[in-house]
Parts: structure tokens; C-alpha cells; sequence
């Protein structure tokens, strides 16, 4: 793929993108997200190459992982959209969620350009939860709150809909490379919010949201991985240089959310 042609459907969405990215590289805001990561974070020319092969026939499972991601980048890039043009955003992280909706558009835009007329419509969206949070976009603590856990919750939706997708290689790509990015979004909400730049444990206390949002961190305190208990392998081993926590267990580790577990957790967020 010509990374030029992926540049310049990005610059269609937004013609500044790049240097937008300069202005916050310079001021210490978001730096990685790069040009890089941008080309990497939806290759919206790929919609067409996905047409040229597929014809507009895609597998049903992957219209229906794809609609499913669309739906949850429906959600983020509105909440984005209104919060940027609200004032209650401080002036020195206004670019750096600028650069993040420009992201989750051109989700939006390369997911509805390979479902075509398969595509979901935009849902309404109440961003109070059902009156949970009253001050979503007048408190940027709040704003910023949400958006952690919208990214935190993408990232590990993404991951559990990977193997539904083994049998597209193609599509599956481009879930990974949404994925990287809402990664790379979460880890900078999470920083600005002062928090580290993973999650630990299976609370939100640990990862300083109310605990109304605790399951969407459900399953973060799992310390298996390949069947291997890392916890007794490695907590209180007094034989390793340096001592390994239970935290840095549960943090090494991301793990994935069911279609399910998600709907549950961003139900809320839906009007009803």
C-alpha cells in the first residue's frame, strides 16, 4: 500500500492534521501519536481495496464485528465532536482531543466506506449514562473520565473480537491497526488524567473512575496467561533483581471484552 494515498485520504478529513501534530508535538502534548501513528490509525483508502476484492459482498461475521466496532466509534467520535466544541476542555489539551476525534472520524468513515449500505445507522447517544453524570461536558474531569474508559473499553473490545475475524486476514488488519491506536489514545487520557499509562487491577479505584464504571475493567486482575499462574511464578520470587507486584502482573497483561460484556458496559451511554 502507497502511504502517500493513505496520507491524503487523511488530509480530507483534515487538511491541517499534520500540522496540528507539530503544534502539539511542541508543546509536549500527545507525542505519540505521530505522523505515523495517524497513517497507521485508519487507512480509509483500504475501504476501496476491500471493494476491488470482496466485491460488496463481505463475510457475515465481519459485517457483523464491523458493525459492531461502528457503533463504538459512533459513540466516541460524538463524544468528542461535542465536548471540542465546548470551552469546558482546557486550552492546553484542546489539541490533543482534537487530534483524537479526527481519529475516531476516520474510524467512522472507513468502516461505513466497507459496509456500505450494510452499515448501521448512527445511534442516539445519552452522555449522562441515564443521569449518572450530570456534568459531563461542563466538568473536564468528568470529560476526561469518560474518555479513559471509552478507550480503555475499545481497546478490549477490539482485542475480543480478533478471533472472529481469522478468517478475513484483511479485515482482521485493520481491526489490529484501529486497535493500536485506541491503545495509543487510552494510554494519553490516561496520562494527562495522572494516571499510569496501563491498567491494573479489575477496579475502576485502580484506575481512579468511580465504581460505576467496574465492569468495564472486569477480568483486568486475571494473572494466567498460557496457562502459567504468573502470580506464583513470580510474586515474592526472591531469587529476581527486582521484585515483581501483583500490580505489574495484572498490568502486563491487556485483557479482551465479549461483544456481550461490552454491550452491557456502554448500554448506558445509548438513548433509550
Amino acid at each position: 500500500m502507497n502511504l502517500q494515498n493513505i496520507i491524503s485520504e487523511i488530509e480530507k478529513v483534515d487538511g491541517e492534521v499534520f500540522d496540528r501534530m507539530a503544534h502539539v508535538s511542541r508543546r509536549g502534548l500527545f507525542s505519540s501519536l505521530t505522523k505515523k501513528t495517524i497513517a497507521v490509525a485508519a487507512p480509509a483508502v483500504m475501504a476501496s481495496m476491500f471493494n476491488k476484492a470482496y466485491g460488496n459482498h463481505i463475510p457475515a461475521n465481519v459485517a457483523d464485528v464491523f458493525n459492531f466496532a461502528l457503533a463504538l466509534e459512533y459513540l466516541e467520535y460524538r463524544f468528542y465532536d461535542i465536548g471540542n466544541n465546548l470551552s469546558m476542555i482546557p486550552s492546553a489539551y484542546k489539541d490533543a482531543f482534537e487530534v483524537i476525534r479526527r481519529h475516531e472520524q476516520v474510524h467512522v468513515r472507513l468502516l461505513q466506506s466497507v459496509l456500505l449500505t450494510a452499515a448501521i445507522p448512527e445511534p442516539k447517544f445519552d452522555f449522562s449514562a441515564g443521569g449518572i453524570f450530570t456534568d459531563t461536558f461542563s466538568n473536564f474531569q468528568t470529560f476526561a473520565a469518560i474518555a479513559q474508559t471509552f478507550e480503555d473499553t475499545g481497546v478490549r473490545a477490539y482485542k475480543g473480537q480478533a478471533p472472529n475475524l481469522m478468517n478475513a486476514p484483511a479485515y482482521l488488519q485493520v481491526a489490529l491497526q484501529i486497535h493500536a491506536t485506541e491503545a495509543a489514545h487510552a494510554a494519553n487520557v490516561r496520562y494527562l488524567r495522572g494516571q499510569k499509562g496501563w491498567i491494573t487491577g479489575g477496579t475502576a479505584a485502580m484506575q481512579g473512575l468511580p465504581a460505576v464504571v467496574n465492569g468495564n475493567y472486569a477480568g483486568e486482575e486475571n494473572v494466567v496467561q498460557a496457562g502459567v499462574n504468573l502470580a506464583n511464578a513470580l510474586v515474592g520470587n526472591a531469587s529476581l533483581k527486582i521484585p515483581i507486584t501483583m500490580d505489574m502482573v495484572t498490568e502486563s497483561f491487556d485483557e479482551p471484552l465479549t461483544k456481550d460484556q461490552v454491550l452491557a458496559v456502554v448500554a448506558p451511554f445509548f438513548a433509550k
